[in-house]
């Protein structure tokens, strides 16, 4: 039976190999530290923290997040340690919350591995606190309990890490917010918040077992989201899908039938929440992204236990001088061996009857998928025509891992866009960069950027999204072939300093004005010339052609564009960028990095994985972009079919 603690509340443990699952209504830092019977920390060695995620014993999320999942093995802690403390932190990321007052109350439960709830704590009453201590594992008696803690520190990280007794705690803290705002660059972002109505039912006789013998990963629906206003946006972007009710989505439609007796029921596309056919559909790729990502989490703890038990059990064999004489020593070591290839041996099945499910159900969802959701191969392309709508996402690529390589998951983001996209045309530490070169790699990057900005405009309603391309050396002709001949950019590519800087003029012209008749109520009196369509800035080759104005102001469209509809979508290598020194890391930071090969930098929301990013590509011999760019520049012209 749980225990559902109060604050100072204790409990016994039953086990010492446990999960810790935090959930909190806004992404936070989840760590913890290591301290003695007094709670003193010594040393930075001892807390485990976004930038340094392992520990003996303890492993902690990579990012910030709004669910965190942090294991824990109490028998492999380092000697000397009686006390585990779990800390939650906001990042200290531009536009976040800054106190836990403004969020929801983060709840954390203590689980053993089979998924079964231990103890959990609701984290009450926290107003000013921006850090809290939110629960402790201790010793006592030679056995293990949990205490509900709650302490909160208005000071923050820094405090919270100073009442523990680190050495240099503001400076350790300011480079935990550091390596979390490196996670928050490289990750993908997370969908809208689920329903309070329920997830996803997966399969009519029931979710399938997670691949630890546990609770199933948990589908992400839809959220009821209030109608978007009217008049030009303001504040933060609004998600809302055009013309969404604000009560409850219909459920998912009923699964298919079983094949046959005491087989899984086929797969259905669409087998999500969700008001209409591609919102079901957008909720069923996030949820099959998040299933893999549980999935792969729950088979590599699996082989890191059966690893740990292993040296642990030769350890303690091997230590004792008896069993060094005659055929002892071997003996132990093929049984510990074989322990592990058992252990090993089981969570890969568990991985591949999830894997086969997955794969299973990949096969019906992506022939089903709309244009906007769809590779350049699918057929759907062929019979494509000018929307009349806004849809709710693009497919910007392909996600995988390495466990399961074959099984490829849609990368989608949010439209409008919510962050600008960067395009790494440097060379990123991957195979696939190491056969290319870098002359190589700067066409592959500006032909990812066309693909992209033709995707863009093919799934905007007609003259609801301008292009405009600045392209200072004219270095990129040949890839913007596509955009230029069709005619539908903005524009010509502006080039020299005197159309890096109209080019420009213009759009912080447009963010400027739109900002004003936002704060004035004034959205009507916008000059007539102003183009209220969203805009998209593809910069080439940045930084060249850039001076110190150009920079700023570059700076200020990523910062301020998102919010009013100016977009960025920048090709450059950052080494490049270097002689501007730290002044343009959170221009980078605040960008979307994909590469124009197959890299594994990106995150995911949930438990942090490397993504190998997949760049999607025209078929070859394909003349699929030039019939849609055509259809997008007659629909201009004549207005959508």
């Amino acid at each position: 039976m749980t225990a559902e603690l109060v604050r100072g509340q204790n409990h016994t443990l039953p086990q010492t190999r446990l999960e810790i699952r935090i959930s909190a209504g806004a992404p936070v830092v989840a760590g913890a530290t290591l301290g003695d019977e007094h709670g003193t920390v010594h040393g930075v060695e001892r807390i485990a923290h976004p930038g340094s995620p392992h520990l003996p014993g303890l492993e902690v999320s990579r990012q910030a997040a709004a669910d965190h999942r942090l294991a824990v093995d109490l028998d492999a802690l380092p000697d000397g340690v009686h006390r585990v403390t779990v800390l939650l932190a906001l990042p200290l990321e531009a536009g976040g919350p800054t106190r836990f007052g403004a969020v929801a109350a983060p709840f954390v439960a203590v689980t053993g591995l089979e998924g079964t709830e231990i103890a959990t704590f609701t984290l009450t009453g926290l107003d000013t606190e921006s850090a809290v201590a939110a629960l402790e594992l201790y010793r006592r008696q030679g056995g293990w309990k949990v205490r509900a803690v709650g302490q909160g520190y208005a000071g923050g990280l820094a405090a919270m890490l100073a009442d523990q007794g680190v050495d240099r705690a503001a400076e350790l803290a300011g480079s935990i917010q550091e390596a979390v705002a490196r996670g928050l660059a490289r990750s993908v972002s997370p969908p809208p918040p689920r329903s309070p109505e329920g997830d996803r039912v997966r399969h009519a006789e029931g979710p399938a077992p997670a691949p630890d013998g546990g609770q199933p990963p948990v589908r992400p629906p839809a959220a009821p989201q209030p109608e978007p206003p009217a008049a030009v946006p303001s504040g933060p972007i609004d998600y809302a899908h055009p013309r969404r009710q604000s009560a409850a989505p219909p459920p998912p439609p009923p699964a298919a039938p079983p094949a046959g007796p005491g087989e899984p029921a086929r797969p259905v596309a669409g087998d999500a929440t969700g008001w209409s056919m591609d919102e079901r559909l957008y909720n069923q790729i996030w949820g099959m992204f998040e299933d893999l990502a549980r999935a792969t989490a729950a088979y590599r703890s699996a082989v890191d236990f059966a690893e740990s038990r292993m040296d642990q059990e030769l350890e303690r064999t091997l230590s004792d001088p008896r069993s060094r004489i005659g055929g002892a020593g071997d003996l132990a070591r093929e049984q510990a061996r074989a322990k592990r290839d058992e252990l090993t041996g089981r969570a890969r099945e568990a991985l591949d009857r999830d894997l086969a499910q997955l794969a299973a159900e990949s096969a019906v969802v992506e022939p089903a998928l709309p244009a906007p959701y769809a590779g350049w191969d699918n057929p759907v392309w062929h019979a494509y025509r000018v929307p009349m709508e806004i849809p709710m996402a693009l497919r910007i690529g392909d996600l995988h891992l390495p466990e399961s390589a074959a099984l490829r998951i849609p990368l989608l983001v949010r439209l409008p866009l919510e962050r600008g996209i960067w395009i790494d045309s440097g060379r990123p530490a991957s195979e696939a960069a190491a056969l290319t070169d870098s002359d190589q790699l700067h066409r592959l990057a500006m032909e990812s950027a066309v693909l992209h900005a033709a995707r863009l405009l093919a799934v905007y309603p007609a003259g609801e999204f301008s292009v405009h391309v600045i392209d200072p050396a004219g270095s990129a002709a040949a890839a913007l072939a596509p955009l230029v001949r069709s005619g539908v950019l903005a524009g010509p590519p502006a080039s020299g300093p005197g159309g890096v800087s109209s080019v420009l003029a213009q759009l912080t012209r447009r963010v400027d004005l739109v900002q004003m008749a936002v704060r004035a109520g004034a959205a009507d009196s916008l000059p007539p010339d102003l183009d209220p369509a969203e805009q998209l800035l593809i910069v080439n080759d940045f930084p060249h052609g850039f001076d110190d104005r150009a920079v700023t102001q570059l700076r200020y469209l990523a910062d301020e564009g998102p919010s009013v509809g100016v977009h960025l979508l920048m090709v450059a290598d950052r080494q490049d960028a270097a002689g501007f020194g730290p002044v343009l890391d959170p221009l980078w930071r605040s960008l979307l990095r994909i590469t124009p090969v197959a890299d594994n930098h990106l995150a995911d929301p949930w438990v942090g994985h490397a993504w190998t990013y997949e760049p999607l590509r025209t078929p070859p011999g394909s003349s699929v972009l030039e019939l849609v760019l055509a259809r997008v520049a007659a629909a201009r012209r004549t207005g959508p079919r």
